[in-house]
């Protein structure tokens, strides 16, 4: 499982005050399944809760919480996405200590795949992809949808709005290994 580490070094490099602490910051995963496709090999996705455990915090709240939505913004989006889901993704629960200092512990839902391919001399590899990128749906401009000649759709799009995922081609090297 990469996402853990990820977000515990990412929250480390981000906010100084663990940057000189980063023995503060603990990282735990509860209720965990391996979900498996049952599709033809081996490959399978981890589901678990991230428990993030920020000791003897004395800072600002505030600069832990704007790095970790940064970072579920790229590894784990549609917790901020699904507008539902949004609402109770990023729990946190905090004790507050002698001289100002502060216990926060917070869950995150958390899913990785991983993929198990047979390689040509019998053994299986495994990798984890990232997750994937958005990028500019269109730009701004004027766009018809046609087929067999005919306009089937007709619309002009504004620069900025609207992303899509990006879906990798078959043969882009996987980052995730």
């Amino acid at each position: 499982m990469l996402k853990p580490s990820s977000l515990k070094q990412h929250l480390i490099n981000s906010v100084p005050a663990l940057r000189k602490h980063p023995d503060r910051v603990l990282v735990f995963m509860d209720d965990g399944h391996a979900i498996s496709t049952t599709a033809v090999g081996l490959s399978f996705e981890y589901s678990y809760n991230l428990k993030l455990i920020i000791t003897d915090y004395a800072g600002d709240p505030d600069a832990i919480f704007v790095p970790l939505i940064a970072w579920v913004g790229i590894n784990q989006r549609e917790l901020l996405e699904n507008h539902e889901r949004n609402k109770t993704a990023i729990a946190f629960d905090a004790e507050v200590l002698a001289n100002d200092l502060v216990d926060i512990e917070i869950s995150l839902p958390l899913t990785e795949r991983v993929i198990v391919k047979r390689q040509e001399d019998g053994s299986l590899s495994i990798t984890h992809p990232p997750e994937p990128e958005l990028e500019p749906f269109l730009p701004a401009g004027h766009y018809q949808l046609i087929t067999n000649g005919d306009v089937l759709a007709e619309w002009d799009s504004i620069e900025g709005h609207g992303v899509d995922m990006a879906t990798p081609h078959p043969q882009r090297p996987n980052h995730g290994q």
